[in-house]
């Protein structure tokens, strides 16, 4: 499976990235830092600079078809820059539009807000989302992991970096399950 992790230049929450992509590649699948410049993103913790990752693609040139999944991680900036540019709210709607899975965890799903992909779901996130989302046409729950939709359509989303444990074995759980599908 090729899984694709959205990321802007600045402002992922660093764990939200490497612990779900170290848990597809452990389970043997490829993933595939895409981001919307060339170069490198700088990952967080919290509010303090952490590590750099290598992009391997840029949004724009790589298309959802190319991908078996899509992964969201958080951090407050990472989704803020990445709903203000039009070709990162392209890529995610377009995997929703394909039928492919999505998955998204804390701060993300503003990005999710932004390409008009909740009305009418459920999902978490972080709690400062909350009106958001319901502003958006869904309905938000507080819980550690959400899966939303049938087949291969589904969404999962999750609050906080405590929940990265579950979210991952989940995604990677519905990210299988679609496949098959």
């Amino acid at each position: 499976m090729r899984i694709a992790f959205l990321t802007a230049p600045e402002g992922v929450e660093q764990v939200e990235l490497t612990e779900p992509r170290k848990a597809a590649e452990d389970a043997g699948h490829e993933t595939v830092l895409v981001s919307t410049q060339s170069g490198e993103v700088q990952g967080f913790d919290h509010l303090d600079k952490a590590d750099t990752f290598p992009v391997d693609a840029v949004v724009g040139e790589v298309s959802a078809d190319s991908f078996d999944g899509l992964v969201l991680p958080g951090g407050v900036a990472n989704p803020d820059f990445l709903r203000t540019d039009e070709k990162a709210v392209a890529f995610v709607k377009d995997f929703f539009e394909q039928g492919r899975p999505v998955a998204a965890i804390c701060h993300a799903p503003w990005t999710l807000v932004e390409a008009d992909v909740v009305r009418d779901r459920t999902l978490t996130s972080w709690p400062s989302l909350r009106t958001d989302i319901r502003n958006a046409g869904g309905t938000w729950v507080d819980e550690q992991v959400k899966v939303c939709g049938n087949g291969p359509n589904q969404l999962v989303t999750s609050r906080k970096p405590d929940d990265l444990k579950a979210f991952c074995e989940t995604f990677l759980d519905v990210f299988a399950q679609s496949r098959k599908s």
